[in-house]
């Protein structure tokens, strides 16, 4: 099954799929151990159990792992086109697209970063999927890659209880139909300060009452423009990827669309806790190699956060 176009029919599809988390465990005891918390506060709040932190890994280092992951599992050795989403990458120059490219081995494809926050990815996807239309690339790796435990405030437990660190990755590949819908993307202005990295240190701080307003009101009508875009219906959707900030977002969203007990909905937070960008392709990809998501399925993705951004797509899995 195709998927809808307003272009011609050249488009991109998903080949293959990667994901990469620290090794090191943070559970919800250990967090007591450090704020004034509980497993039980937690888990009411958030649906978090456990979260993967770096000790010494980068950004980059996440992303390399994860994308040669995807590689491999795609069967390509070269690209034409890295696209890393990142909101806690620290290298200006290189970029960390460079970086994956240079311990890669590719020949000479078109690097870039994308920060648009927890919606990176389907940005990225979205601006990787337009070159290979346009006939300027015709392979990408696209890369989620974050590490929030670096500018998360550990005495905060209003924050440290969500973040966590990790990295997702796919290949798209050119397609004779396209198999990636058009992005819908978009931005809220007047909310531009809700989610933030920002001070001295820098810290990860979020207006989570307006957070929370947002996803519960428009989250689900972004998703039926995305739906609309593509043109589908909530009955041809087998996997629901939302960005997992918080349990308690993720299962009202899924019954908003009346997601039924047939369809797949990721709630990967539970035991990786959020990690912005690459939250959506690390649950995609690890649910993808366990086994849970079905082959040639029809997958929505849909990402929202910092800036006040947003992104989605519907994508078709490999078969």
């Amino acid at each position: 099954m195709s998927i809808a176009s307003s272009s011609a029919q050249r488009g991109s599809k998903i080949t293959g799929l990667g994901h990469y988390q620290p090794e090191k465990v943070l559970t919800n005891f250990d967090i007591a151990k450090m704020v004034d918390t509980s497993d039980e506060w937690i888990q009411e709040r958030t649906g978090i159990v456990e979260r993967r932190v770096v000790e010494d890994e980068t950004v980059a280092d996440l992303a390399v792992a994860a994308a040669r992951m995807a590689l491999e599992d795609a069967g390509i050795e070269d690209v034409d086109l890295v696209v890393v989403a990142s909101t806690t990458s620290t290298d200006r120059s290189p970029n960390t697209a460079g970086r994956v490219s240079q311990r890669l081995g590719f020949t000479s494809p078109a690097i870039m970063d994308v920060n648009t926050a927890c919606s990176g990815f389907e940005y990225a996807v979205g601006i990787a999927d337009q070159a290979i239309r346009a006939g300027s690339a015709e392979s990408a790796v696209v890369i989620g890659s974050e590490t929030l435990s670096t500018v998360t405030d550990w005495t905060d437990r209003r924050t440290c209880i969500l973040t966590a660190d990790g990295a997702g990755a796919v290949v798209l590949q050119k397609s004779e139909e396209p198999l990636v819908s058009r992005t819908v993307w978009g931005s809220v202005p007047s909310m531009a300060d809700a989610v933030v990295i920002d001070g001295d240190p820098e810290y990860f701080s979020q207006d989570g009452r307006q957070v929370m307003r947002w996803a519960f009101t428009d989250a689900s009508k972004q998703a039926h423009k995305v739906l609309d875009a593509a043109g589908l219906g909530l009955g041809d959707i087998d996997v629901f990827a939302f960005h997992q900030a918080n349990l308690r977002l993720v299962e009202p969203l899924a019954k908003a669309l009346k997601a039924t007990d047939e369809q797949i909905v990721i709630k990967d937070v539970i035991e990786s806790g959020n990690t912005s960008a690459a939250s959506v392709p690390l649950g995609l990809s690890k649910y993808w190699h366990r086994g849970d998501l079905p082959r040639g399925g029809t997958a929505l993705l849909l990402g929202f956060g910092g800036g006040f951004t947003f992104a989605g797509q519907v994508v078709k899995l490999p078969e």
